[in-house]
């Protein structure tokens, strides 16, 4: 087609996509409620999952379940265009606090745009893809399927996730997540002392150790963590302590080395105290974001053509598994507003604004903001030849 050709023909398009993410506006708000009210762990999102694959499936996506030898990830597909664009859900909900980073919205989101995608392949001469992705918080589903192949075919990856601003890119940090247990030896605490070797003092060796390291690390690193298991009883020497941690650079590179002097800090608890170290990953790292600067413009032109306003950018240093998708795919993951301040994400207060009227305007935004982003790189010749090279590095 011609350029003029294409211009003429984009406007309709986009407005077609429009009225149908509009059109679904009431089941996508009932998705989005439903699994919020529902909230499942990582890698246990079997409600979610079904859920979202039936809204699929009824407006004619075909789905493949259980992709990558996970349970609850599955492929919604419709097209046989030669590029392919995939949009990410996410549905797993955190321990304690549910939906407090809004994967509910990011599921609806997903599921808005890829339908309102889907009804138009044939103009569009796309392939869409929606991409379930399971235990984005802190199991790596991205990272599991990118190994497994399951992005393999796709040109370009995008997402929307709820936050308490607007922002066109989401600043990530590269982290590890593991558990550290210490095996010790119980014994009566005021009676037989000497008979015990203590893994809560191996364990607070380890914190204080890490507390004193932060001094000479850099200030970009984050080191957190929380204690799961300390002991039973207040007269009993505890016998096992076992602590969560995560460790985040700006990049993987920085990771190995900062997480080695986290190490260092427990191996120190375990040799002070006698007792046995063991560590367990309970996800692969997560990656730094290469940032696609001309796909984020475009979505910034959308959202704003919707009214999102986005203040002076700051950094917001959190982490994704899409991260690890942007490094082979480019791809997008822009954090559009709920209006939740001062609530922001993993506070319960944040739980309770994803099912807010801001929340479920923020559905309907965001995903005919992605879906006029996919529009704009599949239709204009002169975008698209300055995306293409990046497909091909």
């Amino acid at each position: 087609m011609s350029q003029p050709s294409l211009a003429k023909k984009i406007e309709p398009l986009k407005s077609q996509l429009a009225d149908s993410v509009r059109l679904q506006a009431p089941s996508l708000l009932h998705l989005s409620h439903q699994i919020h009210a529902n909230p499942e762990l990582g890698f246990e999102e079997v409600l979610a999952s079904a859920w979202i694959c039936d809204q699929l499936a009824k407006a004619g996506l075909d789905i493949e379940y259980g992709v990558g030898g996970l349970p609850t990830a599955f492929v919604a597909k419709k097209g046989t265009g030669a590029t392919t664009v995939a949009i990410c859900a996410e549905y797993d909900a955190l321990p304690g606090i549910g939906h407090a980073c809004g994967h509910n919205i990011i599921a609806a989101c997903a599921v808005g745009a890829g339908i309102a995608l889907s009804n138009l392949v044939d103009d569009l001469e796309v392939t869409v893809k929606v991409i379930g992705t399971p235990a984005e918080e802190g199991g790596g589903g991205k990272i599991i399927l990118l190994e497994q192949g399951v992005f393999d075919d796709v040109d370009f990856a995008m997402m929307v996730h709820p936050g308490p601003t607007d922002q066109v890119q989401l600043d990530c940090l590269a982290v590890s997540h593991f558990m550290v247990r210490y095996s010790g030896k119980a014994a009566h605490a005021s009676g037989f002392p000497q008979e015990g070797i203590n893994a809560g003092d191996a364990l607070t060796i380890a914190q204080v150790a890490i507390g004193l390291l932060r001094q000479q690390l850099p200030q970009t690193s984050r080191v957190h963590g929380i204690v799961r298991t300390g002991g039973t009883a207040a007269n009993i020497i505890p016998d096992l302590c076992e602590a969560e941690y995560f460790v985040r650079t700006p990049t993987l590179d920085e990771l190995s080395e900062i997480e080695e002097r986290v190490q260092n800090c427990f191996r120190s608890g375990a040799l002070a105290t006698g007792c046995q170290l063991s560590t367990e990953y309970l996800g692969p790292n997560y990656s730094e974001f290469r940032q696609d600067l001309h796909f984020q413009e475009i979505y910034r032109k959308n959202a704003q053509e919707l009214g999102r306003v986005f203040p002076q950018h700051r950094s917001t240093p959190m982490s994704t598994d899409m991260a690890n998708v942007s490094l082979r795919i480019p791809s997008i993951h822009p954090m559009i507003s709920i209006n939740s301040l001062p609530a922001v994400n993993h506070q319960p207060e944040f739980a309770a604004a994803s099912i807010s009227s801001y929340a479920d305007s923020a559905i309907i935004d965001g995903a005919i903001a992605l879906a006029w982003s996919a529009a704009d790189l599949l239709l204009h010749e002169q975008e698209r030849s300055q995306f293409v090279p990046k497909l091909e590095e």
